[in-house]
Order: C-alpha cells, then sequence, then structure tokens
C-alpha cells in the first residue's frame, strides 16, 4: 500500500447528460478540476451519491478511468465497488485497482443481512485480491447491514490493506468503540458528527457536501487539525441546517438529487439523477422552495468561509 488518505473527502456524483442516458465526460473533467481548484483532498467515485447502482459495467469503467487521468496522481481516487455479490465486489475492486484507484470503499453485502463471518469472507475475498487500501463502509440505514467494532477490528488486523472505515452508523460511540479496539490497523474517517468525530480521534471526513461547497467542506477538517473547533462548529451548524430541509423531502436518498442541483447552482451542471430516484424537476415547486432556503444558508456559509479566511 503505497498512499495514506487524511482530510475532508468529496463522495462525488456521477454526471450524466441532459436526459441521464449517458456519463458527460466534459462534466465531469470541469467537476473535478473544480474539487481540485477549491483544495479537496480527495474523491470518491461511485459511493452511494454517486448513484453506484444506477451504472452500468461500462460506465464505471469509463467513470474510473476518466476521473484517474483528469486528477492525474494530484489527490487520491478512491472508487465505490460495492456489491450484493462477492465474485462482482472483487471484480470491480480488481477492474478499479488496474485502472490506476488508489483505494476503495466497500458496503458490506446488502440485502441479504449477513452474519459476520458472510462479511468476512466478502471482505477477504476482496483483500486478497488486490493490494490498494480498502475503506469499509458502515452504512447501516442505506445496506441494512450494521458492522460491529468488533468485527470492523478483526477485519483490521486480519488484512493489512483493509485499513480504513467510513462509519455512518449514526452511533458516535462507534468511533470510539472502533478505535478502542482496532487501534493503528484502522483509519477512522467520518460519515456524519463530524467535530464529534474528530475529537474521538477520527483521522477524516467523507460527506456530499463537497459537490456544491467543497472550499467549505475541505476547510473544516483543516480547522479541526489547526485547534478551531469553534469555527469548525459553525460551519458544521450551518451545513446541518440545510442538510434537514434536505432530508425534509427524502431523508435516505436525497444527497443525490440535491447536489446535482446545488452544484448546478455553483456552475457545474451534472445532469439528473437516474430512475427510480426523484428528479429534482419532478420535484416542482417544492424543491424550488427547498433550493431557496438552502440557497440562503449556503450563501451565509460561504460569507462565514471568507470572514474566517477559509
Amino acid at each position: 500500500m503505497s498512499k495514506s488518505f487524511t482530510g475532508s473527502y468529496t463522495v462525488a456524483v456521477t454526471p450524466f447528460n441532459d436526459d441521464a442516458s449517458a456519463i458527460d465526460i466534459p462534466r465531469l473533467h470541469a467537476f473535478l478540476d473544480w474539487q481540485l481548484e477549491e483544495g479537496v483532498p480527495g474523491i470518491i467515485m461511485l459511493g452511494t451519491t454517486g448513484e453506484f447502482v444506477a451504472v452500468t459495467p461500462e460506465e464505471r469503467r469509463l467513470l474510473v478511468e476518466e476521473t484517474v487521468k483528469r486528477i492525474d496522481g494530484r489527490i487520491p481516487v478512491l472508487v465505490g465497488t460495492m456489491n450484493a455479490s462477492t465474485a462482482i465486489a472483487v471484480q470491480q475492486s480488481v477492474e478499479a485497482e488496474a485502472l490506476g484507484a488508489d483505494g476503495f470503499m466497500t458496503l458490506p453485502p446488502y440485502y441479504y443481512t449477513p452474519t459476520d463471518d458472510e462479511i468476512y469472507r466478502y471482505y477477504e475475498a476482496i483483500a486478497n485480491a488486490t493490494s490498494v487500501p480498502i475503506m469499509l463502509y458502515n452504512n447501516p440505514v442505506t445496506s441494512n447491514v450494521d458492522m460491529s467494532a468488533e468485527l470492523v477490528a478483526r477485519l483490521a488486523k486480519d488484512f493489512e490493506n483493509v485499513s480504513y472505515i467510513k462509519e455512518s452508523s449514526q452511533d458516535i460511540a462507534r468511533v470510539r468503540d472502533v478505535i478502542e479496539l482496532a487501534g493503528d490497523d484502522m483509519t477512522v474517517y467520518a460519515g456524519e458528527r463530524v467535530v464529534d468525530s474528530f475529537l474521538l480521534g477520527a483521522e477524516g471526513y467523507v460527506n456530499p457536501y463537497g459537490n456544491y461547497i467543497p472550499r467549505a467542506s475541505a476547510g473544516i477538517w483543516d480547522l479541526l487539525t489547526a485547534g478551531r473547533i469553534d469555527e469548525a462548529r459553525q460551519i458544521d451548524r450551518l451545513i446541518h441546517r440545510f442538510d434537514a430541509i434536505i432530508a425534509e423531502g427524502h431523508p435516505t436518498y436525497g444527497h443525490q438529487c440535491y447536489s446535482k442541483r446545488l452544484a448546478q447552482r455553483e456552475g457545474f451542471p451534472m445532469g439528473p439523477v437516474r430512475a427510480p430516484l426523484t428528479t429534482f424537476d419532478q420535484l416542482g415547486a417544492e424543491g424550488e422552495e427547498r433550493l431557496a432556503r438552502i440557497g440562503a444558508i449556503i450563501d451565509e456559509l460561504n460569507e462565514y468561509t471568507k470572514q474566517i479566511g477559509l
């Protein structure tokens, strides 16, 4: 393993053309250039926000290849390689590594509600087939699987490249438990409650907010590591305010739709989400009303980041 990861990473939306029939490469390139310009220290493609379940194998290869080429080693590129099938998850991971990905972010096998031993064997197969770092992704809200701290520590101790976790269980104590049980074998990335997670020992943050507020999203971690906790908390409070508005309409999957529309608000159109997700246009006046409220908070956030020198 050659790379180590730290900081606040954007889990990116996948750019489609206007009717979502194809991946839009010029939009991808413009978006990635913007992420670099705004100081984002790493990017994750084909996560939950990236609609990984809605792309074809050919589109997956194209997206990974074009992202790796455009980033050109300037920041780490991680790829979501999760699948309910172990064989497909392994194949996608091997392919992503061959295309130049610096690591993977991988949910446990979903839908079947696997046992701990089944989860272990799933990650064992991926770890034995690849050499780059694997970021476990614990998100029981969407996967219906909650990996215990004991299982995470077991995986970290048994496989050298299982070395990161995005912890999104909504249980802040889990961050502490993973760190205590896994020690130096596992680096925790917060999936939520970033300030509290940092204070408990998390070393990074994975979030969708970098799709439309990349400077603030990356900067919140810089503030934390500089000891500017109160300023980081204020950014987090503002994010929480518009996050709550997004959740009003769709508490689980709203980020895909709104992240794309908010990126467009910043000058980076990314196309609509793919069915069965609800597009922003389908939200009608309801979506526009929420967008106006979110936009006002983002404007307040941008003004605050200028005041504190981000």
